[in-house]
């Protein structure tokens, strides 16, 4: 059986496509937030790797295919930011700061959490893409020095906890109007926080889609600035 699993390029693909299946009919069933489809499919893809032995180069032969499907998915993530155009004419100038602001937090938080913790320069670096999107933060990941393997389980801890809180974060300092919750999710937490956001609402899916594309680009300028700093 592992020899069948270990030269199929189809293996990776198959496992991660029904363990997220099997997450989308967990969350409908018991419809609680912490059972997010992708967290869910995370854990089952870990306990199959585990139980039947299979590294992960084994598992990524197929899987990695998944990640070609990144960019795409997000570019199509400005169809709703393109039905709320004129709301971002109206306000730009205030959608742009928030995003700004953000953005320098996101980097302004990891390099004070690394200097707490003495992070290795390696860590902090593959650290501070952590909410960006995947395809982006990868590469900004390797400019910096940072370890890919690391930046990606940031960026889908980071994504999958403002899916999973992001909405209560807001209600609990009362961020009620819709452009706000937007920018936060979609800044703090990209195209996973979008994920939940266009649950919300059109008009935070919009913001957040946005986000997603200006943090982005704020952080591969700002990013290997910081990554000078010294620790």
């Amino acid at each position: 059986m592992r020899e069948v699993i270990n030269n199929s390029v189809y293996f990776g693909v198959v496992i991660s496509l029904i363990s997220y299946i099997i997450g989308l009919m967990v969350k409908k069933k018991f419809k609680y937030s912490i059972l997010n489809p992708l967290l869910v499919a995370i854990i089952i893809v870990i306990l199959i790797l585990t139980i039947f032995k299979i590294d992960y180069e084994t598992y990524n032969q197929g899987g990695r295919y998944l990640s070609f499907l990144l960019t795409p998915a997000t570019v199509c993530l400005a169809i709703p930011l393109y039905q709320q155009l004129d709301l971002l004419k109206k306000n730009f100038k205030a959608i742009m700061a928030g995003i700004l602001t953000g953005s320098l937090s996101n980097l302004i938080v990891i390099f004070a959490l690394s200097l707490m913790f003495k992070f290795t320069h390696e860590v902090y670096a593959s650290l501070l893409p952590k909410s960006i999107t995947t395809a982006i933060g990868l590469a900004v990941s390797g400019e910096i020095g940072g370890i890919p393997t690391i930046t990606v389980a940031a960026i889908s801890v980071t994504g999958i906890s403002g899916n999973v809180i992001g909405e209560a974060v807001c209600k609990l300092f009362r961020i009620k109007n819709p452009i706000s919750v937007g920018i936060a999710l979609g800044t703090a937490s990209h195209a996973i926080g979008t994920a939940r956001a266009l649950e919300l609402g059109e008009v935070q899916g919009a913001m957040s889609s946005l986000s997603i594309a200006v943090a982005g680009l704020i952080t591969v300028v700002l990013a290997p600035v910081f990554a000078n700093f010294s620790l």
